[in-house]
């Protein structure tokens, strides 16, 4: 699938037309946290790693980029090849802690 097909078919269950960017930014910084979550209790408390949860959570986090991406009105193909460009310029040869 494509960015910009993903965006357009999640907006569809996009709810509500006034403060769509607070309510977006608000739920992206709590989906992150429940991915945040599972990653501490990995590390930090020994528990197996949830693939199946880690997938649902990366996909909410998608889906609130890509409607913060929608409500500015910015394909969000655009946002994926603009920090692919970025991360070529940082690291044009790959990442490497020696350099």
């Amino acid at each position: 699938m494509e960015f910009n097909e993903y965006q357009d078919a999640a907006k569809r269950t996009l709810y509500g037309t006034e403060q769509v960017l607070t309510n977006c930014a608000m739920g992206l910084a709590g989906e992150t946290g429940q991915v945040v979550d599972l990653v501490k209790d990995y590390t930090f408390k020994g528990h197996p790693l949830d693939r199946e949860q880690l997938v649902h959570e990366l996909g909410d986090v998608m889906w609130y980029l890509s409607q913060i991406a929608e409500w500015a009105d910015i394909p969000f193909d655009e946002v994926a090849s603009k920090n692919i460009e970025t991360l070529n310029r940082r690291y044009p040869n790959g990442f490497n802690k020696q350099a």
